[in-house]
């Protein structure tokens, strides 16, 4: 891989949401809020026609933004096994919450949920010439988890044996 951009949509940005860790055995089982960043490793082989590996307005990550306030921004976030969830899904029918069922709401959980939901908008917008390598995703600035596309894991490995390889034979 030769180049790498980096896009943050930092807390500030207003993804305000509410969560729990269930099975945490700390105040974190408790409903609690953040303000959910998130930070995107973009990577290409080559850049496209304006020398960018990813277009960070409309035409590439704009797609990834509206997509971020409609899951988080003042959701409730509520796990898939959490043995809380048909309580917590009835705050929406009472309409006191706007909840969004994820897959868990760890940031580890998030990261990776963030990055299979954008890397298809990526890959489309892109024609499959950019790639997401990372998503990192922070509650605030002392806690984030990262999730690193296996797949780009792979491209990297592969080019830097390739390298090697060619520096042997030469």
């Amino acid at each position: 891989m030769s180049w790498i951009s980096t896009k943050t949509y930092g807390a500030e940005r207003g993804l305000t949401c509410a969560l729990r860790q269930w099975a945490a055995d700390s105040h974190c089982a408790l409903l609690h809020g953040y303000s959910l960043g998130f930070r995107f490793t973009f990577a290409a082989e080559q850049l496209d026609r304006r020398g960018w590996v990813v277009d960070f307005g409309s035409g590439g990550f704009g797609k990834i933004r509206e997509w971020l306030h409609g899951t988080f921004d003042h959701a409730l976030l509520v796990a898939e096994d959490d043995p809380g969830r048909p309580e917590l899904a009835r705050l929406a029918d009472l309409g006191l919450a706007r909840v969004q069922v994820v897959p868990g709401t760890s940031c580890e959980a998030l990261a990776r949920f963030v990055f299979e939901a954008a890397q298809p908008m990526v890959a489309a917008a892109t024609q499959g010439r950019c790639w997401i390598a990372e998503v990192e995703c922070f509650e605030h600035g002392a806690n984030s988890a990262i999730y690193r596309n296996p797949e780009g894991v792979l491209r990297e490995v592969s080019a830097e044996a390739l390298t090697a390889l060619a520096a042997a034979v030469a």
